[in-house]
């Protein structure tokens, strides 16, 4: 399972990337295994605002739906448009074709609730 050092996550199993006040987010590579492949994924609409741990979408793969958590507060400022015709790149690369919004972030401060790549191994393995 790939595991970048650079990204932060959740424990709803979605990831975060920082540069300067801008997250990119998608669901880890775990996450992807965990519900086969993706055939739909729905997404909030730019200009969307949610709070931390807060429902932003959802993805549906051939058996299941599950719904995606946005790991930090933050204001939708682009979308993948690409998973609407392409959603197997949640499959396929989920740390790069594969994120799913861009958020800008509200407050800095909420990244420290999040778990490193080693942390976050720790906790899939023990749940």
């Amino acid at each position: 399972m790939k595991l970048p050092e650079n990204l932060k996550y959740s424990k709803e199993h979605t990831w975060i990337k920082v540069t300067d006040s801008i997250g990119t987010v998608g669901i880890t590579d775990f996450a992807q295994k965990e519900l086969g492949e993706i055939v739909y994924v729905d997404l909030p609409n730019v200009g969307d605002e949610f709070d931390q741990n807060e429902v932003f979408g959802s993805v549906e793969a051939l058996k299941t739906v599950s719904d995606l958590f946005i790991p930090i507060k933050g204001e939708i400022i682009e979308i993948q448009e690409a998973l609407n015709d392409t959603p197997k790149a949640v499959n396929d690369t989920p740390y790069s074709d594969g994120w799913m919004i861009k958020i800008k972030i509200d407050n800095t401060e909420e990244l420290n609730t999040l778990l490193t790549a080693e942390e976050y191994q720790n906790f899939i393995e023990k749940n």
